[in-house]
């Protein structure tokens, strides 16, 4: 029996460089949960897809908007969010808004269920993204805003537009 071996190559530039490794990479964001909610906190979790899903969430073809996430037999599930079909794929493809189950641990999905239970809270998916070549789902913990704080907070940020602004107007004017 032959056995053949092969060298082993190293990239020396790129030894003991940690910041590759903890790269993030986002697919999409949920930006009308941000205005539709008061996030209170904010969890990491894994997700469990099928191959085709991955596939597709590396072209980019994810949507979540109206998705929410719910407990279910001690187990957290994430409804509605749209994965589009890989173009490249056969029959095995998956279906675009099927259930996902979602990775945490026991004791992060007691704490979930406790807030939830007791605060009248929703668990609100943020952003889908890449971490380590594994996807993540950033979970928020959120409270309904109603229509008089979205107009406050509408406002606020447009006074602070106005003030930065105004500052970089007065630093331009001193410049000249």
């Amino acid at each position: 029996m032959i056995r053949f071996c092969y060298p082993v190559c190293y990239d020396y530039d790129d030894m003991g460089k940690q910041e590759n490794r903890d790269d993030i990479k986002v697919i999409c964001q949920n930006k009308k949960a941000r205005h539709d909610y008061e996030i209170i906190e904010t969890i990491e979790a894994g997700i469990a897809l099928r191959g085709t899903e991955v596939k597709s969430l590396r072209m980019g073809k994810a949507n979540l908007k109206d998705s929410y996430a719910r407990i279910k037999n001690g187990e957290v599930f994430l409804i509605g969010t749209h994965i589009s079909p890989y173009p490249f794929a056969n029959y095995n493809n998956h279906a675009p808004l099927r259930d996902r189950k979602l990775l945490l641990k026991r004791q992060e999905i007691r704490k979930l269920l406790g807030k939830i239970k007791e605060k009248g809270l929703t668990l609100v998916p943020l952003r889908l993204y890449f971490k380590r070549g594994k996807v993540k789902v950033e979970l928020a913990l959120a409270k309904g805003k109603r229509l008089f704080d979205k107009r406050e907070t509408l406002r606020r940020k447009t006074m602070e537009r106005e003030a930065q602004r105004a500052l970089l107007g007065a630093k331009r004017a001193r410049r000249e």
